[in-house]
Parts: C-alpha cells; sequence; structure tokens
C-alpha cells in the first residue's frame, strides 16, 4: 500500500467541449510546441496557485500592496528571478498574468527564441535529446522554467553533434533566424 500523495498537478477544464477553448488551446498548443494539452493545463493550474498566492498575500495585508509585498518577499523574487514578473513589478501584477507568460519561461521557447532550433517543436526534441545544456549541466525536460540569468548560458552539449556549426540541423535552423 502506497503513502505517498497520489494527486494530478493540474485541473482539467470544468466542461469538456467548448469549441473556442479547445481552438485557443490549441493554437496555444502549436504556437509553444507543447506534446499534450495536459502540459497546456499544467501550466494553467501553476499560474492559479501563483495569482492564490498573491490574492492570499493581498487578502492578509488588507489590500495593503507595500505589506503584501514585504510578507511574499520570496515569492515575489522567485517570479522575477524566472522572468515572470518585471523589476518594476508588485506583487499586485501576479494577478494580471497570463498563461502565456509561464509558457514563454520554459527552457523549450527560450530555447527556440535563442535560435537553438528552427521550431518549438525541434527545440523540444533536442532538449529530450538531451542536446542542451543550461549552465554546463544536460537537461532533458522542456518544461524547466529557465531563470533570467541562465538565459546566456543555455549551450549544446559538446558531446552532441549538434555542437559542430556545421551540422545539417543547426544550418536550418540559423536560416531561419
Amino acid at each position: 500500500m502506497s503513502t505517498g500523495k497520489n494527486t494530478k498537478g493540474y485541473e482539467t477544464p470544468n466542461h469538456p467541449y467548448q469549441g473556442e477553448r479547445i481552438a485557443e488551446e490549441s493554437d496555444l498548443l502549436s504556437r509553444y510546441g507543447l506534446k499534450s494539452k495536459e502540459e497546456f493545463w499544467r501550466a494553467q493550474s501553476e499560474l492559479r496557485s501563483m495569482r492564490r498566492e498573491a490574492r492570499r498575500l493581498l487578502g492578509e495585508a488588507q489590500g495593503d500592496v507595500d505589506v503584501a509585498q514585504e510578507a511574499g518577499a520570496e515569492f515575489v523574487a522567485r517570479l522575477r528571478r524566472i522572468g515572470i514578473l518585471g523589476d518594476n513589478d508588485d506583487i499586485s501584477a501576479v494577478l494580471s498574468l497570463d498563461v502565456t507568460d509561464l509558457l514563454e519561461r520554459r527552457l523549450q521557447t527560450v530555447a527556440y527564441r535563442q535560435g537553438f532550433a528552427s521550431s518549438t517543436q525541434q527545440a523540444r526534441q533536442f532538449i529530450v535529446h538531451g542536446h542542451i545544456t543550461v549552465d554546463g549541466a544536460r537537461v532533458t525536460r522542456p518544461s524547466v522554467k529557465v531563470d533570467v540569468s541562465d538565459e546566456g548560458a543555455i549551450a549544446f552539449d559538446e558531446t552532441s553533434p549538434l555542437a559542430d556549426d556545421l551540422h545539417p540541423e543547426r544550418a536550418e535552423s540559423q536560416e531561419g533566424n
């Protein structure tokens, strides 16, 4: 008998078929190269928990943004480090975040935006196959949130055939930029 907590890390939509929601999700899935709607729902759930924490902090401070900012200093610092909040944003900015703000900080998206791959799907494949490193460490999970300070440390693994500038896949991704 297992004693561990066995819960999903995301919530599915309440209504199974809503054409507009499904079309919007499918657009974001293709734009960000997500494997399944589960990944999208995980990002939505993560955003939901961030908003919940911001609302809790603001509620405890009775709407006083400065007091809430002080109480949630670590929370805000983490969001700034990941790049979800800007340096000048306060805790109330968390409430206006969109799911795309989280999706933009995934390693898969950052690697694509930096020109390591010609598409988000190719970036995902390079990461899963172990061709991409962050700060010298091989990362094989495309959903990892990349800190702003680590953006410049993303590179091809030196043991990877893709580390060669003349590799055919590298040539294709360089033409697209």
